[in-house]
């Protein structure tokens, strides 16, 4: 999956609060999406809490065996 540009994501004129203990139609929105649709939206939630940037370097794992005596 390509990593989107974060900054045009939020639309941030349709931002509304509301109690938690008022009724949602989250669950009904997410269960009209796709599978796939679900997925690309759980990796990009992922992306943004972890912060997520494709140009950094990881360290390489190396996996050395030595024999017993």
């Amino acid at each position: 999956m390509k990593t989107k540009d974060l900054s045009n994501i939020m639309d941030k004129s349709q931002l509304s609060v509301s109690s938690l203990f008022d009724q949602s139609d989250e669950k009904e929105f997410w269960l009209n999406k796709s599978p796939l649709e679900r997925l690309q939206a759980l990796e990009l939630i992922r992306q943004i809490i972890y912060g997520y940037d494709p140009s950094t370097t990881r360290l390489q794992r190396v996996l050395s065996i030595t024999k017993l005596k």
